[in-house]
């Protein structure tokens, strides 16, 4: 995302334009998601990894021409239409394998792992900007997952799937009670991906160093890394929805902290924070998820969140785009604050109704 949203500034790209790049981005996630969750279902997913890890790194690699601005947004949805489904069918294989009891903590250590490496990723984009410039770059990065693809070598064989005629996906979120999950979902990720998707650009006109940006960048995944594993004992231990709760409230608190501390040490804590947010949404939802869902619809329904979270990502950086010329970025961050706020409403009040209704209806 630093490389891509500073190469886009380079060719002149509105800021319209740069938060288009971020919606196209959550529309491959939303797509992907739903193609790959379902595929997760019937065909294996050893093989699924090999196949999206793989075409992921061609899709990067195609950067190096440094091509215009049309082909950049095109290959952006492409490549997060490959890294949901990588991230869909790794998360499918791990809830798939966990017993309800260690269900969360499983599906953190591989969250952990991710994070980790994007944290990783994120530290040495600045650096590499600085001294590779944007061909080698993208070289690089397009590399990394080649060796990905080697290691998933040793991952064990799987039995083939069963084709079974399956309940609609969406008749199963209502039936298990996750209606209110998705949609507030959508909302969080509106908000979050609006406040991020013109960030690296806000920190710019800062005067913040590119390698700085990378740093303070990578201070979402590596607080991801230690707290997606704190946060999975913790909703084995003490519930799902009280970790993901945390989740929603912690993201309208993150785009105030950019209004409150506009310089390198407000974007920091900003990170850090939505760093928090995400990894107790995530845990405490897919462990969440998985428990009420049963084992072979879990790829799909997986992936339907994920998608959810495409669905927001989609609409909120779009939003934001269109707001920074009105409002400036102080306006916009607020704006994305109320949108947070919103869908952390609609969990309170849709959890309300659940026990309101339990209680006309104790048997049901």
């Amino acid at each position: 995302m630093l490389f891509v949203q500073l190469y886009m500034k380079s060719l002149g790209a509105s800021t319209v334009l740069i938060g288009l790049l971020a919606s196209l981005n959550a529309a491959g996630t939303l797509f992907g998601s739903l193609f790959w969750g379902g595929v997760a279902d019937r065909f294996r997913r050893r093989l699924l990894l090999f196949i999206t890890t793989a075409t992921f790194s061609a899709a990067i690699l195609t950067l190096m021409l440094l091509p215009g601005i049309e082909t950049v947004l095109v290959t952006a949805f492409i490549r997060f239409f490959l890294f949901a489904g990588f991230g869909t069918v790794m998360l499918a294989i791990v809830s798939g394998a966990s017993t309800q009891a260690r269900r969360g903590k499983n599906v953190s250590y591989v969250s952990s792992a991710r994070a980790f490496g994007i944290a990783l990723g994120s530290m040495a984009a600045g650096f590499a900007l600085e001294w590779l410039g944007f061909r080698y770059g993208f070289l690089l990065i397009g590399i990394l997952p080649v060796v990905g693809t080697l290691i998933l070598l040793k991952l064990p064989r799987e039995p083939a799937p069963r084709f079974e005629r399956q309940r609609g996906s969406l008749k199963m979120i209502h039936s298990a009670g996750l209606t209110d999950l998705y949609i507030a979902t959508i909302l969080r990720q509106m908000a979050v991906f609006g406040t991020f998707g013109l960030l690296y650009v806000y920190m710019d006109s800062l005067a913040i160093p590119a390698w700085l940006m990378g740093v303070v960048g990578s201070l979402n995944m590596l607080t991801q890394t230690g707290a997606l594993i704190l946060f999975g004992r913790w909703a084995d231990r003490f519930g799902r929805r009280r970790i993901f709760m945390l989740g929603f409230g912690l993201s309208v608190l993150t785009p105030c902290l950019f209004v409150l501390f506009p310089s390198a040490g407000g974007m920091a804590l900003g990170y850090v924070t939505v760093g928090l947010s995400f990894s107790s949404l995530y845990i405490g939802s897919t462990a969440h998820i998985g428990d009420r869902v049963p084992q072979e619809r879990q790829g799909t329904l997986l992936g339907l969140y994920e998608s959810s979270r495409g669905l927001g990502g989609l609409f909120g950086p779009i939003l934001a785009g269109v707001l920074v010329p009105v409002t400036g970025y102080p306006g916009m961050f607020l704006a994305m604050a109320g949108i947070a706020l919103l869908g952390l409403l609609v969990m309170v009040i849709g959890n309300r109704l659940r026990i309101t209704a339990s209680q006309r209806h104790p048997t049901a």
